[in-house]
């Protein structure tokens, strides 16, 4: 595979790994604590604020070869990434409005990569 492929593949997997941080915030929110102090300092928090470190810095080294304009479409796969999770481990219903949403967040992905493959 090619710098570029990795690179964005890296970038992907970046957003994701986000993704995972951002799910465990939550079911750290959704917890009751004793104090303010273990509301912050938890493992659930301490883990996903080091995974988004960890993310950060997996995107900038993507950033090093991948083109600026593919930012848009890569970080947007976040709003694909999050719903999931909230079905599948936090249990949380979808709405019809929601699944719209993510279709439209599709298409766009698709249209922008065609468009970058056949250079329009």
């Amino acid at each position: 595979m090619n710098s570029l492929i990795l690179n964005i593949l890296l970038w992907l997997f970046s957003v994701f790994v986000s993704s995972v941080s951002q799910t465990l915030l939550k079911i750290s929110a959704n917890k009751e604590y004793p104090d303010r102090l273990h509301e912050y300092l938890n493992p659930y928090v301490i883990i996903a604020y080091g995974m988004f470190f960890a993310s950060t810095f997996m995107t900038m080294f993507a950033m090093r070869v991948v083109p600026y304009s593919f930012s848009p479409m890569l970080e947007s796969t976040s709003y694909i990434f999050i719903p999931l999770f909230g079905v599948l481990i936090l249990k949380e219903k979808i709405s019809r409005r929601r699944i719209l949403g993510i279709c439209i967040i599709l298409i766009g992905m698709l249209i922008f990569a065609l468009a970058k493959i056949y250079g329009i």
